[in-house]
């Protein structure tokens, strides 16, 4: 009887992938960064991080310092073959995990110094300067 159980088992999951059907299991998988729900209506600017960025120190994210007014938007580019963030050192912002090609937009919304790093590469820091 358990032999007959386990056959019908067979065929009805065989039955169900000739369908077309198809089940993976999830993998687990990084957050996607968060991203504005619309572009910025304000001023922007941005921030490049480039190929080879997790050996590049304080030159991983270009410009290593950026001067912005009150408000404006930044946005971090990944153009690197690998993952990186965009962490406030002061828990002032966190993007996640920004996939190659992906990116990350904050507004900074009073004037201070900020700097930051990446949480994958800590030796990869920026500052942005908001005046």
């Amino acid at each position: 009887m358990r032999f007959l159980h386990l056959v019908v088992a067979l065929v009805a999951l065989a039955s169900a992938a000739a369908c077309g059907g198809s089940y993976s299991s999830p993998a687990p998988s990084p957050s996607p960064a968060p991203s504005p729900t619309s572009p910025p209506s304000g001023p922007s600017s941005s921030v490049t991080i480039p190929i080879g960025a997790s050996t590049l120190g304080r030159s991983a994210f270009n410009p290593a310092e950026l001067t912005v007014a009150v408000g404006t938007t930044v946005t971090w580019m990944n153009a690197d073959t690998v993952a990186h963030t965009s962490t406030s050192d002061a828990n002032g912002w966190s993007s996640g995990i920004v996939a190659p090609g992906g990116q990350f937009s904050f507004a900074f919304p009073a004037a201070g110094t900020f700097a930051y790093h990446c949480a994958i590469h800590p030796g990869m820091v920026g500052t942005v300067v908001v005046r």
